[in-house]
């Protein structure tokens, strides 16, 4: 499809509107994670809708001593690859164009969720990017904007930051998209070398096995809970091999339904192994936090949580993320 390049506000306004109007931001170098991004959103509008996707690298986000300068800028490539997704425009503007008087003197704060996890390995960074959000939001006036849930910490500020501010838009979390060998895609993948990328894979085989242990425990109680709390019980589960858990079936049943403990201990084994690796990973944070306020959670937790980690290799800064659901499997109705 033909895909418009535009730089100023103006000239996306003076543009005639029908259906919805949907909005991709992004910091350009688009990958296939955009692309998904772009491919819902086009989904979302439909054939009478437009997409709107913004290239726009923020440098409110950028702390000292970060990427700002060598953040990779391929605006040619992510004008084809936009339209090849469905996107209608790309809106690109210049830094005048989004701070129009130099760095603006009134901002968004984060508040406390936006000092955790990211906001304490990068002071500033959430304030910075709420606002050109904002700003964009309403330079562009979308009636839909679409985020990657790779960036969990992001996603949870900007859909507390239009409840609190009654923006009068529908954030839509996009589902992490990864390469064939479980690398969560990133702009900033292509600054690893071959040796640095066997070891980034860590990140990802990380949250996988701190994933397969809260699947293990939740069937495990959920099987337990199944069989009623007799002697039955611990003949059922020895009959089907189960014999450690047989011989404390009770334990079993009241057990704390996943055991965050064990998630994070099945994890941090894979992070200690990798910082042993040639390159080593250096780990900034390893966290499994409610996704209402990033806060860790404890080991009576029931609902929706993210597993988080952030961690360096090389130069290279990388995060990832995957969700988990807590004391659901088998759970009394």
């Amino acid at each position: 499809m033909t895909t418009t390049l535009l730089s100023t506000a103006g000239e996306l306004h003076a543009r005639a509107r029908g259906g919805r109007r949907a909005v991709v931001m992004t910091m350009g170098a688009l990958h296939e994670g955009h692309a998904t991004l772009i491919r819902t959103a086009r989904a979302i509008a439909g054939p009478d809708g437009e997409v709107v996707v913004t290239v726009f690298v923020n440098p409110l986000q950028f702390g000292e001593g970060e990427d700002l300068d060598r953040y990779p800028r391929t605006l040619d490539a992510d004008v084809k690859l936009a339209g090849k997704s469905g996107a209608d425009v790309v809106f690109a503007p210049a830094a005048d164009e989004v701070y129009p008087g130099g760095e603006p003197q009134v901002r968004i704060t984060a508040g406390l969720m936006g000092e955790r996890l990211e906001g304490a390995s990068r002071p500033g960074h959430f304030d910075g990017m709420l606002t050109v959000v904002a700003k964009l939001l309403h330079l562009t006036r979308p009636d839909v904007a679409l985020y990657g849930q790779k960036d969990a910490q992001q996603l949870a500020l900007i859909r507390r930051m239009v409840r609190d501010l009654n923006f009068g838009v529908e954030i839509v979390g996009v589902p992490t998209v990864r390469e064939e060998d479980g690398l969560a895609l990133s702009s900033r993948n292509r600054y690893l070398s071959p040796a640095e990328r066997r070891t980034a894979l860590a990140l990802s085989g990380a949250l996988f096995a701190g994933q397969d242990r809260h699947a293990a425990q939740e069937a495990l109680r959920a099987r337990a809970r199944e069989v009623p709390a007799t002697r039955a019980r611990a003949e059922a589960l020895s009959a089907i091999g189960e014999s450690r858990a047989a011989a404390d079936a009770h334990a079993v049943a009241t057990a704390v339904p996943g055991g965050p403990a064990a998630v994070r201990a099945a994890a941090r084994q894979v992070l200690d192994e990798a910082a042993r690796l040639d390159p080593p990973l250096a780990l900034d944070y390893l966290a499994l936090v409610d996704p209402s306020d990033f806060t860790e959670i404890g080991d009576d937790f029931t609902g929706e949580a993210v597993l988080a980690v952030a961690a360096r290799v090389g130069t290279t800064r990388l995060i990832d993320n995957v969700p988990l659901t807590f004391g659901t499997l088998g759970a009394a109705s």
